[in-house]
């Protein structure tokens, strides 16, 4: 039998709770139009809640504001943009916020990837179970 952690490619970290936003909008809207928080992060994907929940399949654009400590330069404290397919929805027959995860389909720009990788490697954040 193969494990959810067995699929994994990348290894994934702990965010601090309520303090990773992000922003999400649908590939065919211009505006980010729905907020969230993130739970944990990789270099593949993001598990996160928002108020509005996506059917797994839907391609969505997402900003993603990592925190980040005080001695970052001012040109680390930008966003991180990617593209990413949501894989699952949890429990959508609630009321939100919805639990939802997203793999990552690609980034905006080489630097978003790269941003992402530096904050990861910087050992702020603990690798999630």
């Amino acid at each position: 039998m193969t494990t959810a952690m067995d699929r994994r490619r990348f290894d994934r970290f702990e965010l601090p709770a309520m303090y990773t936003r992000i922003a999400i909008r649908a590939l065919d809207h211009n505006e980010f139009e729905w907020d969230g928080h993130a739970y944990d992060i990789s270099r593949g994907g993001v598990r996160f809640e928002a108020d509005k929940s996506f059917e797994p399949g839907s391609q969505v654009v997402m900003r993603i504001d990592l925190p980040r400590s005080p001695i970052e330069r001012s040109t680390e404290a930008r966003s991180v943009f990617v593209f990413g397919i949501i894989v699952w929805l949890e429990d959508d027959d609630q009321p939100g916020p919805y639990k939802m995860a997203a793999v990552f389909s690609r980034f905006e720009q080489p630097e978003d990837e790269e941003l992402l990788l530096r904050r990861i490697a910087s050992g702020r954040y603990a690798i999630a179970a």
